[in-house]
């Protein structure tokens, strides 16, 4: 079948075409829902319809601002690291692998649109420019990234290969057990998808995560 459908030869330029191709015919698909989504994160609460976060760490530790609708109360992200009464909480955040199971910054229209992923549709946009791709490794933040590997050094080795791609809307942990699973695990989870690229591995990928969003599985 030929090496184009397999490691880096597909990465650097078959999955490029994958991506621009499915991006485009999926944001034509949730046109409708991302129109109703940007409706009720409007009249649900205060703020833009985007999340205004910090950026994250793309490949070759390029930095880029990614699209997200808002799911939390404006300011949640500067709120949790910089207001001293959410201190035991942002404690706990870095503890949950960066996840709170029970976070009170998200609103009510928030939960329903993480639990079902439809706050990563805009992330189509990052793939059109360039940033992602439509399946590969999670896109962390810096802070997240360095304070992890404090906790579990022996990840380093898993970083290097992991920032070695473009990050993605879906990917392997996600399919895996999405926010359930530990850093450690999910940073070793998306190096094995770098190890091992291929059309037919994000085919397989794209094809579980329909079910995933549906159902919820993993998130929070």
């Amino acid at each position: 079948m030929g090496s184009i459908f397999t490691g880096k030869t597909y990465e650097k330029y078959l999955k490029k075409v994958v991506d621009i191709v499915l991006a485009l015919a999926l944001l034509a698909l949730f046109f409708p829902i991302c129109i109703v989504a940007a409706i009720a994160i409007k009249l649900n609460s205060k703020g833009p319809v985007f999340a205004d976060v910090p950026q994250r760490v793309g490949q070759d530790k390029n930095s880029f601002k990614m699209f997200k609708f808002r799911s939390m109360i404006i300011d949640a992200h500067q709120m949790l690291r910089a207001d001293p009464r959410l201190k035991r909480l942002y404690e706990q955040y870095k503890r949950g692998n960066y996840k709170l199971q029970k976070d009170p910054r998200i609103t009510s229209i928030g939960k329903f649109i993480r639990k079902h992923s439809i706050d990563e549709i805009p992330q189509l946009l990052n793939v059109l420019k360039g940033d992602m791709s439509i399946v590969g490794p999670r896109a962390y933040y810096k802070d997240e990234l360095e304070e992890q590997q404090e906790i579990y050094p022996e990840t380093k080795q898993y970083v290097k290969r992991v920032l070695s791609v473009r990050p993605g809307i879906t990917g392997l942990w996600q399919v895996s057990g999405r926010s359930e699973i530990n850093f450690d695990k999910r940073i070793a989870l998306d190096a094995q998808y770098v190890d091992t690229i291929s059309l037919w591995k994000d085919l397989e990928i794209i094809f579980k995560t329909p079910w995933v969003m549906i159902t919820g599985k993993g998130a929070v």
